[in-house]
């Protein structure tokens, strides 16, 4: 039995022929099922295992992992790069997450009907997931492989109007980003510099539309990013936020190009990097914000036909704002991957990304905006990463990889001795040297 990664991505914008290239080595006919939306070339239905309501469909995963990071041999580590599972120090092994995923998916029939999801991811990701901000350095001691997080928990429901316009009801994963949640459907096994930077989940209303074979829409209104209710951080409610995106997919459905946007009517919930309970909201001695936050993102992937469907060139993007009584944070960055298919059961994916700020209510010194920052840009604010990953398929069901990863910029601390260590900081946290941080790990994924 196999996870369904071609049906969970689908309502990502038609993310799915990449996400089975990562698992399957893009075998011959499968690539283009859902970026074209034919149902029929989907992963076949006995990948599913069947509960007692043959419509309903059970699936999942379990990954592992172990990493090294070369930062300190202190208790506390600051690489803001990084989600806090992939900065344990020195050596550990991670249950990186468990998901469970249940479904009653919408047929392609073009008619009235409804159906419902919901994916619950238990272990260290979940951890991390729940809460990204990281105010005064990861401990060890944060890793938590007992944390559940509900990724998504919605009603579906398809009007036959013109094409089928579908809704989705309730709790959703957003529509930016080329990485997603599920850490093994990504191209490399540590989460990117961008990823962290997009909302996590809505709750809310989203609707979907399917003009032809090459263009498709969605637009929604939701509490805010990562809110259960409408005040998002403002605390006096009616905070809302509109998200609209427009997908692209080239005629021989090789290639496809997503773009969108977010616009929140009040400050915005964790996001990224950052302070406290916002990792968009400068430090509490700052005033907080007081603009509206705006997020846009744009990517897009091409698998070149001379290549047989062995190799794949990817890139992603965001710029984002919002403001505060000191000044307006403005902040953006930019990443490329690639992966070659050697064989049927071996890649290689490299990724490189950038991000950078005018000054640093995002991230850098910790989220405080200095007074310093107030006049302008500020060239210090930027983070790099760079990250090589090998993938081996044992089986249809079985995944292994391993990763090297350099992260270096504002921040980020370095070093591989106690002479990192900055004494005056809390539990001795690593003095943010700038980098570089190094790591190394591995990953085995078993998907039902």
């Amino acid at each position: 039995m196999k996870f369904p990664w071609g049906r969970l991505l689908k309502e990502r914008f038609c993310r799915g022929f990449l996400i089975l290239w990562i698992l399957n080595g893009f075998p011959e006919g499968t690539y283009a099922s859902d970026v074209s939306g034919e149902e029929g070339k989907e992963i076949p239905s006995d990948n599913f295992v069947e509960s007692v309501d043959p419509g309903i469909k059970l699936s999942g995963y379990v990954d592992m992992g172990y990493s090294y990071n070369f930062a300190s041999t202190g208790t506390g580590s600051d690489i803001p790069a990084r989600l806090g599972s992939d900065s344990a120090q020195q050596g550990d092994f991670n249950l990186y997450a468990m998901k469970v995923a249940l479904e009653r998916p919408l047929t392609s029939e073009n008619r009235l009907q409804a159906g419902f999801r919901v994916d619950v991811i238990i272990g260290e990701d979940a951890n991390y997931l729940l809460d990204r901000s990281d105010p005064a350095g990861r401990l060890n001691s944060d890793q938590n492989s007992n944390a559940l997080f509900l990724e998504q928990g919605y009603l579906s429901l398809r009007i036959p109007f013109g094409n089928g316009w579908d809704f989705q009801v309730g709790r959703f994963v957003p529509i930016f980003g080329y990485e997603v949640i599920e850490r093994p459907a990504n191209m490399n096994v540590t989460y990117g510099l961008l990823s962290q930077q997009f909302p996590l989940s809505y709750i809310g209303v989203l609707s979907s539309y399917r003009f032809d074979g090459y263009l498709d829409g969605k637009i929604g209104v939701v509490n805010g990013s990562n809110s259960a209710n409408n005040t998002t951080t403002g605390g006096n409610g009616d905070g809302c936020a509109l998200i609209a995106g427009l997908n692209l997919t080239a005629p021989t459905t090789h290639a496809n190009w997503c773009n969108d946007i977010q616009y929140s009517t009040n400050p915005e919930n964790n996001s990224g990097f950052g302070v406290a309970n916002s990792s968009i909201v400068p430090a509490a001695n700052d005033g907080g914000p007081t603009g509206y936050m705006l997020i846009f993102n744009s990517w897009g992937n091409w698998a070149p036909e001379f290549a047989h469907d062995k190799l794949l060139f990817a890139f992603n993007s965001v710029l984002g704002s919002f403001s505060s009584p000191q000044a307006a944070t403005t902040w953006y960055g930019a990443g490329v991957y690639a992966k070659y298919q050697i064989n049927d059961w071996f890649y290689l994916a490299g990724r490189g990304e950038f991000m950078g700020s005018n000054n640093s209510g995002k991230f850098g010194a910790n989220g405080n905006m200095t007074t310093a920052d107030q006049g302008g840009h500020n060239t210090g604010e930027n983070l790099w990463e760079d990250t090589l990953t090998a993938g081996f398929m044992v089986s249809s069901n079985l995944l292994l990889r391993c990763e090297y990863r350099l992260d270096w910029g504002a921040g980020t601390a370095g070093g591989n001795s106690n002479t990192n260590l900055n004494p005056s900081a809390p539990g001795n946290q690593i003095a943010a040297s700038g980098g570089p941080a190094h790591y190394v790990g591995a990953e085995v994924v078993y998907s039902y």
